[in-house]
């Protein structure tokens, strides 16, 4: 039987860094992420996520989520990749520390247990953040060493949680739609 629960793939809960560490994340992004103009940097921790006539209900659960958080330091020092079929590649940074990352997904997760489809990945939730694409192993491997080589960790504080939300092409660049401070 299919998965009844609405999802929506212009909807997220995601970990927004501080823009005052962006635009080296985003220089790689400009050159290697088809998706710059889609999404801000940010980790995804619930995707697809509730439609947007349900954000009502998430704000109620987030409350009980959020208030029993306290914020944490975040470092993105580190690139991997996730091989994806036709010998295509995304490249990413790793939050970490990432167990951090990975409780915070977990309590989101079970307040929503509807929206799993992060979790369901071989060998479960990963956190990271998306820098790019590239085709053919030996290429990503070059540009992954490249990136490692110049990159400089960026350390931000993570407080808060987004809900992001997108309309229909042509309008569906990712906005924030709310903020849950914790």
């Amino acid at each position: 039987m299919a998965d009844q629960t609405p999802k929506s793939h212009h909807t997220a809960l995601v970990i927004i860094p501080l823009e005052e560490v962006w635009e080296p994340i985003q220089d790689i992004r400009r050159r290697y992420d088809a998706k710059v103009g889609r999404w801000m940097p940010h980790i995804t921790l619930l995707y697809p996520f509730v439609p947007k006539r349900r954000f009502e209900e998430v704000g109620e659960r987030m409350g009980k989520v959020v208030e029993k958080l306290t914020p944490f330091s975040l470092t993105l020092a580190t690139f991997g990749y996730f091989r994806h079929r036709h010998d295509n590649h995304t490249l990413w940074l790793r939050p970490e520390p990432e167990n951090r990352v990975i409780d915070l997904q977990t309590r989101l997760w079970q307040a929503f247990r509807d929206y799993d489809d992060t979790r369901r990945h071989q060998g479960g939730f990963n956190p990271h953040l998306s820098v790019g694409q590239q085709r053919g192993h030996d290429e990503a491997m070059a540009l992954l060493e490249k990136l490692q080589a110049d990159w400089k960790p960026l350390t931000f504080r993570c407080d808060t949680v987004s809900l992001i939300e997108r309309g229909s092409p042509p309008d569906d660049t990712f906005e924030v739609a709310e903020v849950f401070s914790f």
